[in-house]
């Protein structure tokens, strides 16, 4: 997906959607981006069993109940590990903050 960014006294700039990160690059800089998207290492995570319910998972819209397998990533974030594993396998930031 491209779209085109309106830039204050320059006119417009064509920017392309990145498939990994969903950033909108330059085009002569999309190739040197997708590079670093792709080797980024995914984030690391904690395992744990909650001891105590927590609200909902955002990636499967389940509920976090106390005796559930969770992931508790860099960010605090917490997701159960079945869920963010998957995730993982085509993306590789947090789900609620992807641009860090």
């Amino acid at each position: 997906m491209a779209i085109c960014v309106p830039m204050l006294g320059k006119g417009v700039e064509m920017r392309i959607k990145c498939p990994v990160c969903s950033k909108f690059v330059l085009p002569d800089d999309i190739e040197c981006h997708l590079v670093m998207c792709l080797t980024r290492p995914r984030l690391s995570y904690n395992e744990d069993v909650l001891s105590d319910s927590k609200g909902e998972c955002v990636i499967c819209l389940e509920e976090l109940c106390a005796g559930d397998t969770i992931a508790r990533l860099p960010c605090l974030c917490i997701y159960h590990k079945g869920c963010i594993d998957q995730w993982f396998e085509v993306n590789r930031s947090c789900p609620e903050h992807p641009g860090d």
